[in-house]
C-alpha cells in the first residue's frame, strides 16, 4: 500500500499545485479563481498555514441560499475552518477512510505544519483500482504457476 508521500510523488508537475487564496479575499475571488483553474475547491492559507477550505458546495450552501453576495463577503466567512489534515506517512487506504467516514472529497497534506499537497478523493480512488489491478494480476499469476 502506498504512501502519501509516494502518491504526491506520483502526481505530475500540473496535479501537484495546490490552488490557494488568502480568507480575507472576497468569495467572487475565489469562484473566478476555482474557474480559471477548473478546481471545486481551494485551500484557505495564511502565513504557510491551512486555515480553511472553500469549496462550490459552499458558495451554494452558505451564500446564494442566503441571499448574500460573493462580491462583498469574505472567503473566512464562508470557508470550513475544521480542516482535517494527514501527512505523509499515511496510506492510501487510511485517506480513503477518512475521507469516507468525514465525507471530504480533498485532503491538504501537511508536514511539520507546512502544506505540501492536496489529494483529492479521485487522486486515491485512482490509486486504489491500480493497486488492486496489480495484486488481482499477481494472484493470477500464482495460480497460472508463473
Amino acid at each position: 500500500m502506498k504512501t502519501v508521500a509516494q502518491l504526491l510523488k506520483l502526481k505530475d508537475q500540473k496535479n501537484q499545485e495546490v490552488h490557494q487564496i488568502l480568507p480575507h479575499q472576497s468569495v467572487f475571488e475565489a469562484l473566478t479563481k476555482m474557474a480559471e483553474k477548473n478546481v471545486g475547491a481551494l485551500l484557505v492559507v495564511k502565513d504557510g498555514k491551512v486555515e480553511g477550505i472553500i469549496s462550490e458546495r459552499d458558495y451554494a450552501r452558505k451564500l446564494i441560499l442566503k441571499g448574500r453576495s460573493s462580491v462583498g463577503t469574505p472567503v473566512s466567512d464562508i470557508m470550513v475552518s475544521d480542516v482535517i489534515t494527514v501527512d505523509t506517512h499515511q496510506t492510501v487506504d487510511a485517506c480513503l477512510g477518512i475521507m469516507s467516514d468525514k465525507r471530504l472529497r480533498h485532503l491538504p497534506v501537511v508536514e511539520d505544519g507546512k502544506l505540501i499537497g492536496l489529494l483529492s478523493i479521485g487522486d486515491l480512488v485512482k490509486e486504489a483500482i491500480a493497486e488492486q489491478a496489480e495484486l488481482i494480476k499477481q494472484l493470477e499469476q500464482y495460480i497460472r504457476g508463473e
